[in-house]
């Protein structure tokens, strides 16, 4: 018998191609240039500054995804989109992983030594290290033992950090461009809109067991 509420079968595998095609993009895109095709433009002119900015870019718009979960949830009551943030987040977290893995293979010949020194020196390098540091022990504590070793209040508490994430990959973004751009403040004003979501009051749902959301 399904369990009430449960997430349709396609929901997570429809959420992780979406997630995933951008990546395989990428990926077919430096297979067709080292492999296929020397003089393809499918990564631009300049396939590491597109690459670099592409996995940026994928890892805020997945970000924000997941920070839309819950207000989408209180707007539409349908519990079976909170199974998603999770995958989203992970997806988000992968993202910005090789966005600076990237940046460090393709500019800093992997010295963490010297990524510190660019984060003192370039204010968008510190807000995106920021981002990323915010991350990771939200992707390190996204598994169930870890909600039931932390405690659940302590577990939703080290998890606010998305809000933190967010709000430095957007600081990022903006001092990253050159010029004013509007994009960036596009998705800023998106991740404010948001977490002022956040701070609505709930509307009251009828007493029901809770489900499982994952």
């Amino acid at each position: 018998m399904a369990r009430l509420n449960a997430p349709p079968v396609w929901l997570k595998p429809a959420a992780h191609l979406l997630a995933a095609l951008p990546g395989l993009w990428l990926l077919a895109g430096w297979a067709e240039l080292l492999w296929l095709d020397p003089a393809s433009l499918r990564l631009s002119a300049d396939p590491v500054a597109h690459t670099h900015n592409a996995l940026g870019l994928q890892a805020l718009r997945l970000l924000i995804a997941t920070l839309a979960v819950t207000p989408l949830f209180r707007l539409s009551r349908w519990t079976p989109i909170m199974s998603l943030r999770r995958p989203l987040g992970l997806w988000a977290f992968a993202y910005a992983a090789l966005h600076l893995a990237f940046y460090l293979a393709m500019e800093l010949d992997f010295s963490l030594s010297a990524l510190w020194r660019e984060a003192l020196k370039k204010p968008f390098i510190f807000f995106g290290l920021a981002a990323f540091l915010s991350l990771l022990p939200l992707a390190a504590t996204s598994t169930r033992r870890a909600i039931k070793a932390l405690g659940g209040r302590r577990w939703q508490a080290l998890h606010r950090l998305v809000y933190v994430a967010g709000i430095a990959a957007s600081i990022h973004f903006i001092l990253r461009v050159k010029g004013f751009q509007p994009e960036p403040y596009l998705y800023a004003a998106l991740l404010i809109l948001l977490l002022a979501a956040r701070l609505l009051p709930n509307r009251k749902r009828p007493n029901r067991a809770p489900q499982p959301t994952a």
